[in-house]
């Protein structure tokens, strides 16, 4: 349904590379104005330019709170309000697996900072305007990770796992107010930023964890998205929707 969110600005963080950039692409395609945010400002750019009009290009640090609210600022001046947002933003790619004895503090304290504490400041930057509209949806992007407990990513487990909790008080308290929250875990993604350094073997060894014998890709995903940031999913709040093909059930 092409138009199902004509008239409503969504903003999608890390919406520059991967999931985001498939999320910014289906929200425009459904008929929202698009805040593409992300810390590579060049690849936000060519994001935004790929959508056309209606897309916006804002850099970001979401572990910035003056940086958030900048980012929100360009959006309402452009757009006159934010509907949605989808707390996409995460470190990931660049983590090397590690014992869980053998992380730094420093580097736990940086994906604390950019997938929990990310979120917060932007859902807490966005709230007023929503608040004031009497309407809004916050998606955020945990991990399917969180089901399996993955060993040797402990903080990327734990900031996602903090993420579902952030999730669901976060609904209890904006929901009177008319936005609803919610999350969702996606399994192993097939994208561009990770392609490169998944060997053979280990893509064999995550369809075969899966009940659907394929790899994930975005494609996958954007969907489950769409009608969270839709009015479909009007009066869900506080849940969270997996979507691996079937390695995680809860």
């Amino acid at each position: 349904m092409a138009d199902r969110l004509t008239g409503r600005v969504a903003i999608v963080t890390g919406g520059g590379q991967g999931l985001g950039r498939a999320f910014a692409h289906r929200l425009a395609a459904d008929g929202a104005r698009v805040v593409v945010a992300d810390r590579n400002m060049a690849a936000a750019t060519a994001v935004a330019a790929e959508i056309g009009d209606g897309a916006l290009a804002v850099e970001v640090d979401v572990a910035d709170p003056d940086s958030v609210a900048a980012m929100v600022r360009r959006g309402t001046d452009a757009y006159g309000g934010i509907d949605v947002l989808v707390n996409n933003a995460a470190i990931f790619s660049t983590l090397a697996m590690r014992l869980f004895e053998e992380i730094d503090p420093a580097e736990w304290d940086l994906v604390m900072a950019v997938n929990v504490r990310g979120p917060f400041l932007c859902t807490r930057a966005v709230a007023p305007v929503m608040r004031r509209a009497g309407y809004g949806k916050v998606v955020n992007i945990s991990s399917a990770t969180v089901w399996i407990g993955r060993p040797h990513y402990l903080h990327y487990v734990t900031s996602k796992a903090a993420l579902i909790g952030m999730t669901r008080a976060l609904a209890t308290e904006l929901g009177p107010a008319g936005v609803r929250v919610n999350a969702v875990t996606p399994g192993a993604t097939r994208t561009e930023i990770p392609r490169a350094t998944v060997t053979p073997e280990q893509e064999a060894a995550i369809v075969a964890g899966q009940a659907i014998k394929r790899r994930q890709v975005p494609a996958d995903l954007v969907g489950v998205v769409a009608f969270l940031a839709g009015p479909d999913s009007d009066f869900i709040t506080g849940q969270t929707v997996n979507v691996d093909g079937g390695a995680a059930f809860h």
